[in-house]
């Protein structure tokens, strides 16, 4: 690798880590299509260097956001169980898929929930004011858009837990966190606030990703210097994407997220 191309590798993994830190998605979304269109590599090798950003972008959020009420542990821990299977599981389909296969699985997957996100982008998932009731698996957290507390439940929890296989399955096998999956379909369709799903996500997608790296270690797809590079991006930006959670409302965030699965599905379409 040259110096140049190291610089390059290290902007992406810092744009990636800014999106993980905002939108609980891991870094790997915009890594993994960024290292097959534009530097050339095997659709196996950017998925392994996509989740070891993952894994950092994981670490990173976690220990910044596990104070502030918005990490929801009880939910994190029953989801976390069917997505590393599903990650296991990921990972062993990823050695016998061909990378075409693998680019319009990403595609598919990317542009139905895109269509989701979009459908249910001035919904709100907060009980009512003056409800305390929040069942067993919700919580509530402090917004300073709205500068009070929000109370929330979780519906829909066998959903959830089918979402969160699948979740780890395309995580395993596209070297993308299992987020992309589960902060849209939590909110949509489990009444769990995007803030909350967002971190609550990039909590449990380092222990998805931890459950399939060492496959694509041991069949050599991570190449070590590019996934040096991407990790000390994801470092930075992650970061910044602290800074713009901060001031940045819900809704916005939505359109973002949207946005950011379009963008992704288009790129890995083309390329398959």
């Amino acid at each position: 690798m040259t110096l140049i191309a190291i610089a390059g590798v290290m902007a992406l993994g810092a744009l990636g880590g800014m999106v993980g830190a905002l939108l609980g998605l891991g870094g790997g979304v915009f890594l993994v299509p960024a290292l097959t269109l534009v530097y050339g590599l095997p659709f196996r090798e950017a998925a392994g260097i996509g989740l070891m950003t993952v894994i950092a972008t994981s670490s990173v959020v976690s220990a910044q956001r596990v104070g502030d009420g918005t990490v929801n542990f009880r939910l994190g821990i029953v989801l976390e169980i069917a997505t590393t299977l599903g990650g296991l599981a990921g990972g062993l389909t990823a050695q016998a898929l061909s990378p075409r296969t693998l680019h319009l699985a990403f595609g598919v997957v990317a542009l139905f929930i895109a269509g989701v996100m979009f459908r249910q982008i001035s919904r709100r998932a907060v009980t009512p004011q003056g409800d305390p009731d929040a069942g067993w698996l919700g919580g509530e957290f402090y917004s300073d858009e709205h500068r009070r507390r929000l109370t929330y439940r979780v519906r829909r929890l066998p959903l959830a837990l089918v979402v969160s296989f699948i979740a780890g399955n395309v995580s395993g096998l596209l070297g993308i966190g299992g987020g992309i999956l589960k902060v849209p379909a939590l909110n949509a369709w489990c009444g769990v606030p995007l803030r909350v799903a967002a971190t609550t996500s990039s909590l449990m997608i380092g222990v998805t990703a931890a459950a399939s790296a060492p496959l694509y270690y041991s069949a050599g797809d991570i190449p070590p210097l590019y996934a040096a590079a991407s990790v000390l991006g994801v470092m930075v930006g992650t970061r910044g994407g602290f800074w713009i959670a901060e001031r940045a409302r819900a809704r916005s965030l939505k359109v973002l997220l949207g946005m950011v699965l379009v963008f992704v599905a288009v790129m890995m379409l083309v390329r398959a």
